[in-house]
């Protein structure tokens, strides 16, 4: 399949996860993948061999001047950024009265500034070249709250209206972006902070909140990122759309299972 033959992707949070998982699926779509994160990747090596031009890169996303000059070899070397994905992001939260300022902060550097600078190094070239697809990863708690999720929630709301202003802002030069907002999804960060971290007893009331019963996987964000990566969604901005198994549709409480439908 072709649907991104020779366009231009950088993603950050491209080791593992989401962003593994995207850059995967971009590949096989025939993208130029270029993934960035604070760790190393044991699997990049499989999107080189199905991508034609592939690299990683080492990055903190906090770092502007260490964005920038990764953007503009990607740029200098293979043309404008066509589609960035902003995968890059930690766990995080805890109740305002015990919350340090330090960890408050480690947290809204990494999901919501990190992401702003990645879009932001992307937009010199989509600018110019008055054409590209942001695509950031918020969280279905963007969009609600939950208990001792203060840092985390308040980042992740903060890059849906982030992402809604960029498409405001940049949508009349060509330049389109939209926000996926996960449920709960099997990354390495998934497992160390619920399954790891809560255990797996105190986790199925939240698995029982997925109306579909079950966990998410990458591979089913990578999609709903490829949608708004192509031209499948070219009349499509501004979105914050919850890949979450019926999260955010509403409460259950254990009705339909006194009705046998289970």
């Amino acid at each position: 399949m072709s649907r991104l033959k020779d366009k231009v992707a950088f993603i950050t949070g491209a080791a593992s996860g989401i962003g593994l998982a995207t850059a995967q699926r971009f590949a096989a779509e025939g993208a130029k993948v270029f993934g960035a994160d604070l760790q190393e990747s044991k699997d990049w090596g499989n999107i080189e061999k199905s991508a034609s031009t592939s690299d990683f890169f080492t990055l903190d996303v906090t770092d502007e001047p260490a964005q920038n000059k990764i953007v503009d070899q990607i740029t200098d070397q293979h043309g404008p950024i066509d589609i960035v994905v902003t995968a890059a992001g930690v766990a995080g939260g805890g109740f305002v009265h015990m919350m340090e300022l330090a960890e408050w902060q480690r947290v809204i550097d990494i999901n919501l500034t990190g992401t702003m600078l990645s879009a932001k190094a992307c937009l010199k070239s989509m600018v110019e070249n008055r054409s590209g697809s942001i695509i950031t990863i918020a969280s279905v708690e963007g969009l609600e709250g939950c208990e001792g999720g203060s840092s985390y929630n308040s980042s992740k709301g903060a890059v849906v209206l982030l992402t809604k202003n960029l498409a405001c802002d940049y949508g009349r030069l060509g330049i389109r972006a939209n926000a996926i907002c996960p449920g709960f999804i099997q990354t390495p960060m998934f497992k160390a902070a619920i399954m790891e971290g809560m255990g797996e007893e105190r986790a199925e009331p939240i698995k029982f909140q997925h109306k579909l019963n079950r966990w998410g996987k990458p591979e089913e964000i990578a999609g709903a990122a490829l949608f708004f990566a192509s031209e499948d969604s070219s009349f499509v901005t501004g979105v914050a759309l919850p890949v979450d198994g019926g999260y955010v549709a509403g409460h259950q409480y254990g009705v339909a299972e006194m009705a046998g439908l289970v």
